[in-house]
């Protein structure tokens, strides 16, 4: 069976001791967040999910969401712990204390985000996407929107979704064809279909918000043509009032791989009654405020499940036990874990893992920024950051998810390959994850054609791991990590030159290497914040020896044993793309 206990130690450690963004500190309405509050918060978080929520991983992938007399029903189990869930509060842990949220900074809700999705992503995705849908509202709704829908929003009673994919455009959203026509002052009539919808339709809400993107009459063709619309399930009169059915329907619901406890549905728009969100025609640079979270919140999944998959592997090592292992000259069958490819493994999961929590705290304290912080300049800075780095959280977290639910997978043998222990459910739920809210393949050569081009964003970023290596300096047990890491980044900086598709590289070769680009840049950056952590574990060794010997190691064969994989993305992509565009598939 899979074991999932929540790594609220490191999360403190990060907290504590990674929060050293200057421009994060300055933000005056997160001062009073201090490390007794956080540790209470995750405390808490803790023990939902370890004992209420994880256990609906196996209920909801046993007995799926189904569709029968034109309603959707959750698994069983998830009504009643949806119900807790709200009334505890956490699906408004850090939405803005106007409509009735908390209003934590992103540095803490990431890590409930994480414990989320390490115990149930079906479960999470209801409560998600919600989330989602409060901040496109929150940014791009007018008052009249934002009071009429946020408070349900964010109390939990009403859900939310993002309605984008139809049967004939996923990426390509300029094929949209949904039609919004104007009915009334404020209102429109939305007539199309809508497919692969999270969470769009359920039992578990009282209400559910539909964002819809769809084109209103003589629209520019392509996506300069697209409108962002609010179409609720059931109207929703001037004192909040639920009201009849609009005329969104369910015509069936998707039979998946995974997250099987998620309802994904096809939903039609039958004379939907619609509000717009935003200006005409700017529906998709309103809907990518919801994307751009979203897909950065889809590479903590990925991490989320790489950690149960890494704790379950881990009590398994220490139980099973097969052959001899170090040369044992005695009788006794060895455990596993004593097994040096064992330990390969559990250590590949291991310091991956570590990383990406340490950057996704990292990137939250700029999310932070971008959001809240007083200077406009100092935002705007701080989101291109946030920009630049999304496809990379999104696609290197989901990748290394699969890699570290196989690896997990592997140590089982054929235990593995069978559903009693459950942990090849951690492969097939988190399978989904490079796919939705742009393939990862889309995020990649977003991440070259669009966002490195950005010559000064980039290099706000290198400056960063400029100043690290500059701390780093005074600590001489970090010479050869400082070594390692410039000289990934002067490597970096080739790649980069070499695939900038305003140079002279061609085309082709650069669409064939953007997956290697990004690759580069994940084990790039988790170099960059592996750094960081050692340096912290030095300065900070004596208050937890133990703690901090564990680190140091786990930092020690990131650098040794992990790094190295690196170059062999940069030396494939510069080999250009002869053979690949000179195949010929018969």
């Amino acid at each position: 069976m899979t074991t999932y206990s929540a790594p609220v130690e490191d999360m403190m450690f990060l907290f504590e001791h990674l929060r050293d963004n200057k421009n994060y500190n300055e933000i005056e309405r997160y001062k009073e967040i201090n490390t007794d509050l956080v540790k209470d918060i995750l405390q808490e978080a803790a023990k939902i999910n370890q004992e209420l929520i994880f256990p609906l991983a196996k209920v909801g992938d046993e007995n799926p969401c189904v569709y029968e007399n034109g309603v959707v029903r959750t698994p069983p189990g998830y009504k009643e712990v949806y119900s807790k869930f709200i009334e505890d509060g956490w699906t408004s842990l850090s939405c803005d204390p106007k409509y009735g949220g908390q209003g934590m900074p992103k540095t803490v809700s990431t890590f409930f985000e994480e414990m989320l999705s390490s115990s149930s992503l079906s479960f999470k995705l209801y409560s998600e996407l919600s989330l989602g849908a409060y901040n496109c509202i929150l940014h791009h709704g007018s008052e009249e929107i934002k009071n009429r829908y946020l408070p349900k929003i964010v109390e939990g009673k009403w859900s939310g979704t993002m309605c984008l994919t139809e049967p004939q455009c996923g990426t390509d959203l300029g094929l949209i064809k949904t039609k919004a026509i104007k009915d009334g002052n404020s209102s429109y009539k939305l007539n199309g279909q809508k497919i692969f919808i999270t969470s769009g339709d359920h039992d578990l809400t009282e209400n559910i918000i539909h964002l819809v993107l769809a084109r209103i009459p003589d629209a520019p063709k392509g996506t300069k043509g697209i409108s962002l619309f609010l179409v609720p399930k059931f109207w929703v009169y001037d004192d909040g009032t639920i009201g009849s059915r609009n005329g969104v329907d369910t015509s069936s619901i998707e039979t998946k791989m995974g997250i099987k406890g998620s309802s994904t549905c096809v939903l039609n728009f039958e004379n939907a009654t619609g509000y717009m969100i935003g200006p005409e025609n700017k529906g998709l640079s309103s809907m990518f405020t919801m994307m751009n979270l979203e897909r950065i919140v889809v590479g903590i999944q990925g991490l989320g499940i790489s950690e149960t998959a890494y704790q379950t592997a881990l009590n398994y090592s220490k139980e099973r036990k097969q052959g001899k292992a170090n040369n044992n000259i005695s009788t006794d069958t060895d455990l596993i874990i004593k097994h040096a490819d064992i330990r390969r493994s559990l250590m590949n999961m291991k310091s991956i893992i570590e990383g990406e929590r340490s950057l996704a705290f990292w990137m939250s304290q700029q999310v932070d920024v971008s959001l809240n912080h007083p200077e406009t300049s100092v935002r705007k800075k701080a989101s291109e950051i946030v920009g630049l780095l999304t496809p990379v959280i999104k696609s290197f977290f989901t990748d290394m998810g699969m890699e570290i639910t196989n690896e997990a997978i592997q140590i089982f043998g054929g235990y593995g390959f069978t559903k009693d222990q459950g942990v090849e459910q951690l492969f097939r739920d988190n399978r989904i994850t490079p796919i939705y809210e742009g393939t990862n393949s889309v995020q990649a050569m977003d991440l070259v054609f669009r966002k490195i081009t950005e010559k000064n964003v980039f290099e706000s970023f290198v400056k960063n791991i400029d100043d690290e290596i500059e701390i780093s300096r005074k600590n001489e047990k970090l010479n050869r990590h400082i070594t390692n890491v410039f000289e990934l980044k002067d490597t970096l900086l080739n790649f980069t030159r070499w695939i900038d598709p305003k140079g002279n590289t061609p085309k082709n070769d650069i669409s064939a290497s953007c997956n290697d680009y990004l690759k580069f840049f994940g084990y790039f950056c988790l170099a960059f914040i592996w750094l960081k952590i050692l340096r912290k574990s030095y300065e900070n060794y004596k208050s937890n020896k133990e703690f901090y010997d564990e680190k140091i190691n786990t930092g020690n064969y990131y650098f040794d044993k992990i790094i190295p994989r690196a170059d062999s993305h940069y030396r494939s992509a510069i080999s250009g793309s002869k053979f690949t565009m000179g195949a010929k598939f018969n």
